[in-house]
């Protein structure tokens, strides 16, 4: 039986009613993301169309899911809220602090050692607030939510980016900030602005060496990094249909790199098989008794144009293997011409290592097809050329991997096993000689591949393709090798050639594990003490951040005038830098060290105004704050690009940061500043990012007017003596900007939490 059964239930027995309402209202046929959205909203049935990229909606989620790192400082936040359990279903996931080295015995062995006193606070905080706790081990968190809680139709929000994979199952699964997920267990509305709707149309079939994988790069070579923010982008079409729910939740997980608010398919199927094969066959039921309800209206997907705001269509039958990067997801090229690009731009042909798994590319079916080309080394006297690495999804993956014989077969090819946890996809990995930051090249099946993120040397060259891709490209060893057209020569001398990848879409003797790693809380958590040590260096109690005092900011220094791409590794970085995630002291440390500063190129190189000295970012922030001076940070592009880490919008908040003035933001991070009551303002006319200089003073004149759809005005004092005043946009509505009156939306939670007591 599935967990929270009765839950999902629920949902059903609402959704013909609320869906039918909805469409009376809105006066034409619904998409599967309106299904999904107006039956969860916060009011119950819908009473008004809203209008798409406009209106601000209160909805209802179903649960709610956070991994280890961003969990840290979530329930350190929900400690505040004064409730004594969480309000809807709840998961935490002990994924992202286990540093791949070793293997996987061994690196799980050392996590539980060093992080310890993380996993035991997360443990207990689970087990007092009626949470479910995953433990180490257990498995990364999106693959465990797809095993285990996804659910068609439904509506999820989860504190890391790639929640999104969750819609593989037909779901609406949304990355968040932690004071978002807080908001949500504390009983409270979740607010979003009403997407705007991306349909992308797929035809044909997926066969040979293109897998699901290459639909999401070809996507993202379309729409860019920031192409799909505020959307959210659904497939449909024979060829979606046709496509594993795995494949399906691959495509998901990975459009958080176009910036997508989520992406979805219908309800099928495959799904239907997927279901039952983890033994949800209660959720496949009772999905399939209102099946109409859980996909696209026929009218929608036979015109789309009509309905969509944006329609792509591909065709899977001429769709070719694609590798993107390196350095950004979106540069994407097919492997027919890899071999041209990477000598045109002198990107290095060998292959160091290639690494398949992650969150995106961790199923059965991925690890089937990939194993098959490993079978071949063997069968067809090759050598594995490029060092090989698996990390398995989950422990029911493992375990079936290798109850059905891959891991032996990857064993015969050289392949280590890392744990069941994130490791190199979110910079968790020990890998020999990063420190000589040479020049090189990785391929791998992860769906990031920004500077510095798998092993912190800024010249890795990472490359995103399908597991079977890597796997092929590994064992040629060379980044131009083409499988589809291309010999390889084996250890006797002769041309050989892959056979294309071939595997089971589930497991044929279904899944297992010894223990899955599940620790269910307590009935009654309210005996149980949280203790976090006042001399911890890993975790540390909140204090709650200061209300506006009603002023104007004035006299505010430019802390950093980042240049290009400033995501939040740039921000807060991930790596080593994990296991301060929970005390917002220490890890504020890391704050913008990895931003470019436009004056002089460097990175963790700016001037502090007061003394004229060029220091660290964070430190140069402690001496403004110190010094009682408020301090701005500006930005370019699709700022706050990447993971939904709030700690990203917390460091700055702790350290005297007040404004972030950009070009314009990426969704989740906006969010995550406005929660923490920050100012998230941007440039009316971008050009005035370039008036910005290094000396200059910041001084509002129309704040205390702040006001949604108002634009603010700010005064900048060069040091010349002259100045230039600018008015700049912002995207608050009244309760954001109670938000900022009250210094976060914690504090706003806290004092109703309060009031209700008394």
């Amino acid at each position: 039986m599935a967990f929270d059964i009765e839950m999902i239930k629920k949902v059903y027995e609402n959704l013909a009613e609320r869906v039918d309402k909805a469409r009376d209202l809105v006066g034409r046929p619904l998409t599967l993301s309106e299904k999904i959205l107006y039956s969860h909203l916060w009011e119950g049935n819908a009473t008004q169309a809203f209008t798409r990229g406009k209106d601000y909606v209160d909805f209802a989620p179903d649960r709610v899911a956070c991994q280890d790192a961003t969990a840290q400082m979530a329930l350190l936040q929900f400690m505040h809220a004064g409730k004594p359990r969480v309000a809807v279903p709840t998961t935490v996931h002990c994924d992202h602090l286990i540093q791949a080295k070793v293997d996987a015995k061994t690196d799980l062995k050392r996590a539980k050692e060093q992080s310890n006193e993380v996993f035991d606070f997360l443990s207990s905080i689970s087990n007092k607030y009626g949470i479910g706790f995953w433990k180490p081990g257990a498995g990364i968190i999106h693959q465990v939510v797809l095993e285990n809680y996804a659910f068609p139709g439904g509506m999820m929000i989860g504190t890391d980016s790639h929640t999104v994979n969750a819609g593989g199952l037909g779901m609406l699964a949304i990355g968040v900030g932690g004071a978002d997920a807080v908001d949500v267990m504390s009983g409270m509305a979740w607010e979003l602005k009403f997407p705007k709707l991306i349909g992308v149309k797929l035809t044909g079939k997926l066969s040979g060496w293109t897998a699901p994988k290459d639909v999401i790069l070809k996507v993202a070579g379309i729409l860019t990094v920031k192409g799909g923010t505020g959307a959210i982008v659904e497939y449909f079409g024979e060829g979606a249909t046709a496509m594993s729910c795995t494949g399906k939740g691959t495509i998901c997980n990975m459009g958080a790199e176009v910036g997508a608010t989520t992406s979805t398919f219908g309800y099928d199927d495959s799904m239907s098989r997927y279901l039952r094969a983890t033994n949800r066959a209660d959720v496949a039921d009772a999905a399939d008794k209102v099946a109409k309800y859980l996909t696209g209206d026929d009218e929608v997907y036979a015109n789309p144009e009509q309905y969509f705001d944006q329609v792509i269509e591909i065709n899977l039958s001429e769709l070719e293997p694609h590798l993107n990067g390196p350095f950004t997801p979106d540069l994407a090229t097919p492997i027919s011409k890899m071999r041209e690009e990477a000598e045109k731009n002198n990107w290095p042909l060998n292959i160091q290592v290639g690494l398949i798994g992650s969150c995106t590319n961790s199923s059965y079916e991925d690890i089937a097809r990939s194993a098959s080309l490993a079978k071949q080394v063997a069968e067809k006297n090759l050598k594995t050329k490029s060092q090989f690495t698996i990390t398995p999804g989950s422990e029911v993956v493992r375990y079936t991997i290798e109850r059905d014989g891959f891991i032996d077969t990857f064993d015969k090819i050289g392949a280590t096993v890392f744990a069941n946890a994130c490791g190199p996809c979110i910079g968790m990995w020990d890998r020999e000689g990063a420190e000589k930051e040479e020049r090189n090249t990785i391929v791998h099946s992860f769906n990031r591949n920004f500077s510095k993120r798998a092993d912190g040397n800024p010249n890795t060259l990472a490359f995103v393709g399908s597991p079977e891709l890597v796997t092929a490209l590994a064992i040629a060893g060379d980044l131009g090798f083409n499988p589809i057209t291309d010999k390889l020569i084996n250890e006797d001398g002769e041309e050989v050639m892959l056979d294309e990848p071939t595997g089971n879409e589930l497991p044929p003797k279904g899944f297992d594990a010894e223990d899955p790693g599940f620790q269910a809380p307590a009935a009654d958590g309210s005996g149980v003490q949280i203790i976090v040590s006042p001399t911890s260096e890993r975790l540390e109690l909140l204090a709650p951040f200061t209300p506006w005092n009603g002023e104007n900011i004035v006299g505010a220094k430019l802390l950093i005038k980042a240049f290009g791409k400033c995501t939040t590794d740039h921000i807060s970085m991930a790596g080593p830098w994990l296991r301060f995630r929970g005390h917002l002291d220490n890890i504020s440390n890391n704050m913008l060290i990895g931003a470019v500063n436009a004056f002089n190129q460097k990175t963790n190189n700016v001037k502090n105004q007061l003394t004229g000295v060029y220091d660290a970012v964070p430190a140069t922030a402690r001496a403004y704050k110190a010094a009682g001076v408020p301090s701005i940070v500006v930005g370019d592009h699709n700022y706050g690009e990447g993971s939904s880490r709030e700690h990203a919008a917390m460091e700055p908040r702790h350290l005297g940061v007040k404004v972030v003035l950009v070009k314009s933001f990426a969704r989740i991070h906006e969010t995550n500043l406005k929660k923490q009551g920050m100012l998230a303002l941007t440039f009316d006319n971008e050009a005035d990012y370039d008036k910005i200089q290094e000396n200059d003073t910041f001084n509002f004149t129309d704040l205390k007017e702040f006001a949604p759809g108002k634009q603010i005005t700010i005064e900048i004092a060069h040091d010349n003596g002259t100045t230039d005043t600018i008015v700049v946009n912002h995207s608050y509505n009244e309760g954001q900007i109670g938000w900022f009156v009250a210094g976060s939306a914690l504090n706003l939670i806290a004092a109703a939490g309060a009031e209700a007591k008394a």
